[in-house]
């Protein structure tokens, strides 16, 4: 038998279906926090300004909430407390969830840690 590697994907969505956030939305947020700026972000990403840009509005507009705030006199970028809030309560969420699904996935031959 091949091994068998353990994967999951955690992410909330609208009654459309729309996401709204999940771990590509956290990776943009953690990478607009380190770079301060949303246009190097999408870029370190692979993806357009845009496209970044409609995945934050969308998000916000459903949790009407602002996640990012542009700096006074620059065209940077630095989360809001919320933003930053979010991100982290995500992220501790995904990490209990994955260790806790990990533990009881036991049951299946030679799993091997993948998060």
């Amino acid at each position: 038998m091949k091994d068998v590697r353990f994967k999951m994907r955690l992410w909330f969505e609208d009654e459309q279906g729309r996401i709204i956030f999940g771990p590509g939305r956290a990776l943009l947020l953690q990478k607009v926090k380190e770079c301060g700026s949303l246009n190097k972000a999408a870029k370190e990403l692979g993806m357009s300004y845009r496209a970044a840009w409609g995945k934050i509005k969308a998000s916000e507009e459903v949790l009407n909430q602002k996640l990012l705030a542009k700096t006074e006199g620059s065209k940077s970028f630095t989360l809001t407390e919320i933003g930053l809030q979010i991100l982290e309560k995500y992220e501790n969420w995904r990490n209990s969830v994955y260790e806790f699904a990990q533990k009881e996935a036991n049951f299946f031959p030679k799993i091997k840690e993948n998060l």
